[in-house]
């Protein structure tokens, strides 16, 4: 059977460089034999764009966040779109998503909405009310609108389901496994003289305020990769704490996917925490879960029901409830000092649940839903 060389186009307001979900989707369908372009957004602090198997394409404009910058983006593509020819339009999340299905609409072409998070209950959107109440129209005009939609988890499905009567398929944000991290593990009688590792974008309701306020009483050290919003005041918390001149918690900025999968692997635990400030992190499921998993680290997660749903399955993360930093530091020490045994019995159950928790798994998911587009 010929493979199939229909082009789509895929947009998103991130940075190429470090959007690994979009990364594995056009690269997996670029791999299968469509043409693939995505387009993002160049920022002042943007590296040079990495080699990858599908066209990478970047706006240029004058804002960076807020109101100009979602609506300077938006002209912007859409008036790149004239000059584009594609099969399928694939708009990833609302931000994206009117001069994609307006683009769409014009050639008779099938408009796909990937919903990365649920963008109307996100904290900065949730803040606002009018905001939200914008956001909401969008998402009520589009999401009826499109061929075919799919989301990161299926709480998130059941949501959109709920709200607009249609049926969302579920592709998750899960890394792609290497044949390195098949191996088994090596039993080792403590837990490994690592860090604690958070990767992820250094946002409002991530917790890591309170992780840093822990930090003083936690037996490691925290290494962070990412920027974001909360970047300085984090910096200055943890000066202030005296954490920085003590080597307790160490900022590395922006880290490539590659190195940072380097990184994730010499850590001894991961963190994924999340304040329930909106459905959208209630609900979420995101990438950095899955790739502590992948490094064989336990992580310290919160009891949010996607991850309380696959850790009763696989029993790989100490779950909190909260994120007060005596609760956060306890957790932590549990892992790294306390309970080695304890620590050693989730690495395995995390190199065994591995296989089955893997992009070779999701990819396959995302393209039977491409191949069923265009029947």
């Amino acid at each position: 059977m010929p493979l199939p060389t229909k082009p789509l186009l895929f947009t998103v307001t991130t940075d190429l460089c470090f959007d690994q979900r979009m990364q594995r989707i056009c690269g997996s369908l670029a791999a299968a034999g469509y043409r693939v372009q995505l387009v993002g957004w160049q920022r002042p602090t943007s590296p040079p764009l990495t080699p990858q198997p599908y066209h990478q394409h970047r706006l240029q404009g004058w804002f960076q966040k807020g109101k100009f910058f979602y609506l300077e983006y938006n002209l912007r593509l859409f008036f790149y779109l004239l000059g584009q020819r594609a099969a399928a339009w694939c708009a990833c999340d609302l931000d994206t998503a009117l001069p994609m299905w307006l683009r769409a609409r014009l050639g008779g072409q099938p408009f796909v909405y990937d919903a990365h998070e649920l963008f109307t209950e996100v904290p900065e959107v949730v803040a606002r009310p009018a905001v939200q109440r914008l956001w909401r129209w969008v998402e009520g005009f589009i999401v009826p609108r499109t061929r075919l939609a799919y989301t990161v988890g299926p709480a998130l499905a059941r949501v959109f389901e709920q709200r607009y009567g249609r049926s969302f398929a579920v592709v998750r944000n899960v890394s792609r496994l290497r044949t390195d991290e098949m191996l088994p593990p090596t039993p080792t009688a403590a837990p490994p003289s690592g860090y604690i590792l958070y990767q992820g974008a250094l946002n409002v309701g991530r917790g890591l305020e309170s992780l840093i306020d822990a930090m003083p009483q936690v037996a490691g050290r925290l290494v962070i990769c990412g920027e974001g919003d909360l970047s300085a005041a984090l910096r200055g918390r943890a000066e202030r704490l005296g954490l920085l001149v003590s080597g307790k918690v160490e900022f590395r900025g922006f880290v490539l996917p590659g190195a940072l999968r380097e990184v994730t692997r010499h850590a001894a635990v991961g963190i994924m925490l999340l304040e329930n400030i909106g459905l959208s992190y209630y609900y979420s499921l995101a990438n950095k879960f899955f790739d502590y998993v992948h490094a064989g680290i336990p992580q310290v997660l919160i009891d949010f029901p996607e991850y309380r749903a696959l850790n009763d399955q696989f029993d790989m993360a100490e779950l909190v409830s909260d994120l007060e930093p005596a609760t956060l530091a306890a957790a932590l020490n549990r892992l790294l000092r306390d309970e080695p045994a304890r620590y050693q019995h989730l690495a395995e159950n995390c190199r065994r649940a591995a296989p089955q928790l893997s992009w070779q798994h999701e990819e396959q998911v995302l393209l039977k839903l491409f191949a069923g587009l265009f029947l």
